[in-house]
């Protein structure tokens, strides 16, 4: 596929958002895209699978910041007319791909001007499979995002997880060459294996990817069966994710080498797993520790008491004196989030008078007994003091 084409392509379209979406906003969609999309949620739906592969493709160019700047400009620049055929001082015959593909002269320096700049742009679009890159040079592969859920307690202590994974990875049959087994790709005659063909017009020289080898530099003439050349297929893998204790909720924990396969012997791109975590019915966490709201008695915090209270390691007793504020919060040392580095949170106990909503008429005339021994005190003096001011002014 030409640079012509990619730069048609709409990534805001197939994400379903418009070109000034958030980063927040994209992400959105294109998660809520994947999980539908997904070939696990649509086995045997060709259709699916292929929205599946366009999505993450934008996602690839979009979700990123830096590509996603490369990218507008580059829509800027070629994508309303400029660059065409007879377009640029009136001349006919230049095309989009000298320019996008020129090395030297229109960028300034030897940098490679343009075609560094959008190259790996889009060849990263395109995942950095073998079998497509410009030049023939080694490109690492995309990197891969994924989704887990997992419990709170999970979360707090730890766990392996297993994770099935609808990727393009290396292929099996021919381990990336594209060659059926047996035969070997051979150099590409016009390009002597470099991938690039150069040819001057006017006062500029200009390099491209070379059409017969389409710029691998190398010629299959009998491609792989499986794979169809491409040295890369799409195949589910399960693999087996530990997760670290103390993980956050929406972490992403970095699985190097996992994502997808590089071409020209390069490396792998990253995978990354997203983790979710399912709230607990009863504990809650603020960073390493664990919190926890226990319903109390007004007798028990007026006259003390011993509470047994849980932890995700059993029971503990907390001792709770006279005197006691509903809403006070007790520290249970190191029961608490244990992470790698060694720190230890605590479990935050808050102790809450819980009102009964029936009383029967004993309960009624103890608390009216109540009331009348203690009604000298004041459990408010600093709102009744300026209650009187208020009233004497």
């Amino acid at each position: 596929m030409s640079a012509r084409d990619w730069i048609d392509k709409d990534f805001y379209r197939e994400l379903g958002v418009s070109s000034d979406a958030s980063d927040a906003e994209i992400k959105k969609s294109y998660r809520k895209l994947a999980r539908e999309l997904h070939p696990d949620a649509n086995p045997g739906n060709a259709d699916a699978e292929a929205r599946f592969k366009s999505v993450s493709e934008a996602y690839g160019v979009v979700g990123d910041p830096e590509k996603r700047k490369q990218y507008d400009e580059a829509r800027s620049m070629f994508g309303s007319g400029g660059f065409r055929p007879g377009g640029f001082g009136g001349g006919g015959g230049f095309e989009f791909n000298d320019v996008f593909n020129q090395q030297g002269g229109f960028g300034g320096g030897g940098g490679g001007g343009l075609g560094d700049l959008f190259g790996n742009l889009f060849n990263r679009a395109r995942g950095g499979g073998s079998g497509g890159g410009g030049g023939g040079r080694a490109r690492r592969g995309a990197d891969v995002e994924t989704e887990v859920r997992i419990d709170f307690v999970e979360a707090v202590k730890g766990a392996t997880v297993p994770l099935r994974l609808s990727s393009p990875s290396t292929c099996d049959t021919c381990h990336g060459s594209g060659a059926r087994p047996g035969s070997t790709p051979r150099t590409c005659a016009t390009c002597g294996g470099v991938g690039l063909v150069s040819r001057s017009q006017g006062a500029f020289a200009f390099s491209e990817p070379c059409r017969d080898c389409r710029g691998t530099g190398r010629i299959i003439d009998d491609p792989c069966p499986d794979c169809a050349g491409e040295g890369v297929n799409t195949k589910t893998r399960t693999l087996t994710v530990r997760i670290p204790a103390g993980v956050q909720d929406d972490q992403r924990i970095r699985l190097a080498g996992q994502g997808e396969p590089g071409s020209g012997a390069a490396g792998a791109g990253d995978l990354y797993v997203r983790v979710h975590v399912t709230p607990h019915p009863v504990f809650g966490r603020d960073g390493n520790d664990l919190t926890l709201k226990v319903p109390v008695t007004f007798p028990e915090l007026t006259l003390g008491t011993t509470l047994t209270v849980p932890t995700l390691d059993g029971t503990v007793s907390l001792q709770v004196p006279p005197g006691t504020s509903s809403g006070r919060v007790f520290r249970v040392r190191n029961k608490g989030v244990a992470r790698r580095d060694g720190q230890v949170g605590h479990l935050l106990v808050t102790v809450q008078v819980a009102v009964p909503g029936n009383l029967d008429q004993g309960a009624k005339d103890a608390l009216e007994a109540y009331a009348t021994a203690t009604a000298t005190h004041d459990p408010r003096p600093e709102l009744t003091a300026l209650v009187q001011k208020a009233r004497q002014s």
